[in-house]
């Protein structure tokens, strides 16, 4: 795959299903660059749109910058250009602006703008922090609002003008009255991607607002099945996006809900259901008690 211009790169990820994949550590928590290698090339296998390296489910809020361009050229290194890789860009101004830098530099197809660290900042500062990470790379630029960077429709316009290679918008909010006025403001000038929690429980009432796109963790360890749920999706197949719902998502949102963290913690404890563990979450977050891994696999069987 050629190197994907920033105006291709929204209708290139809109088209299929995302994916975050977990971040592999060895047992000091270290980067585990082979084992992750092999969970990339076992991903990539499988009909999907593109992958986020070292986002939320990834634990790139846990790596250093360093560590995250280990990991976005590992990522690179290993699809060869059969799924496009978007990196993360984290943290304030200066270390995203750096990110999307080393980004660029390594390989990466797009770039996912996370909420800046800690901080609060109004419209004015977002719209501000949004230019000059764009500024700095030529990739499309996916800005993810969430947490501190919760953005309305206003706010979306003007950054979309201020900058051409912002070419999609994620929610990680689930406010539907803001969604209906970004997609109404907006329409196909950004391509939209669910990013709530365990995103096949909002896909199909988000599609009616424009968001054709979502990122799968479950996809890490269950990648058929959340295939098959996502074109349920696409085709609007209401009975059998419930069905799915009933009988493996809910109750894994059950066992998701008991801790905060969880929503990775899962994903790493699925992987050891299907027989392809990869490592132990860095702290703060902790992993699923033995009891609950044992509960998750039982699980996992009932979709095998």
């Amino acid at each position: 795959m050629s190197q994907i211009s920033a105006e291709d790169l929204g209708p290139a990820l809109g088209r299929g299903l995302l994916s975050f994949p977990v971040t592999h550590f060895d047992d000091a928590l270290a980067f585990d660059e082979a084992a992750y290698r092999e969970h990339i090339g076992w991903l990539a296998q499988y009909d999907v749109a593109g992958l986020f390296a070292a986002g939320g489910t990834g634990e790139g809020f846990s790596l250093t910058t360093a560590e995250i361009d280990q990991v976005v050229r590992a990522a690179v290194a290993e699809t060869e250009g059969r799924v496009p890789v978007i990196a993360p860009a984290t943290a304030g101004t200066a270390v995203a602006v750096e990110q999307v830098r080393n980004a660029e530099a390594a390989g990466a197809q797009g770039i996912l703008l996370l909420p800046p660290y800690l901080t609060e900042a109004g419209p004015d500062g977002l719209v501000e922090h949004v230019a000059a990470v764009c500024a700095a790379t030529s990739l499309g630029v996916i800005f993810y609002s969430r947490a501190n960077a919760r953005i309305d429709d206003v706010t979306v316009a003007r950054m979309a003008e201020r900058c051409p290679n912002l070419v999609g918008f994620k929610d990680g909010v689930g406010n539907i009255e803001t969604m209906t006025r970004i997609y109404a403001r907006m329409g196909d000038r950004l391509t939209y991607i669910g990013g709530l929690p365990t995103a096949e429980t909002f896909a199909l009432p988000y599609i009616e607002m424009g968001v054709t796109t979502y990122s799968s963790a479950i996809f890490n360890f269950a990648p058929e099945f959340a295939l098959e749920f996502y074109q349920a999706v696409r085709a609007h197949d209401r009975d059998e996006v419930y069905r799915r719902l009933r009988t493996f998502v809910l109750p894994y949102l059950d066992i998701r809900d008991r801790r905060p963290g969880y929503a990775v913690s899962i994903i790493k404890a699925g992987l050891t259901a299907v027989g392809r563990p990869s490592s132990r979450v860095r702290p703060p977050l902790t992993d699923l008690a033995a009891d609950e891994v044992a509960e998750l696999t039982e699980l996992v069987k009932s979709i095998a």
